[in-house]
């Protein structure tokens, strides 16, 4: 059996992506840097935009 990546992640899962804690997450989300939706009261973040920020915060570090 094989795990697919997941499309959209939890705050959670984003936490331990990022190794960040869940304000730190929320912050991110609520400043816009991180987009998010939601789903009813469920908050997800799509994996490719967890993957535009990281490429964006590395591309500042050189």
């Amino acid at each position: 059996m094989t795990t697919a990546t997941p499309v959209a992640l939890t705050v959670p899962e984003v936490m331990a992506a990022l190794r960040l804690g869940r304000s730190k997450v929320y912050d991110l989300i609520r400043s816009n840097a991180l987009p998010s939706f939601t789903i009813g009261r469920a908050r997800r973040v799509a994996s490719h935009d967890l993957a535009t920020y990281i490429t964006n915060q590395t591309k500042g570090n050189h």
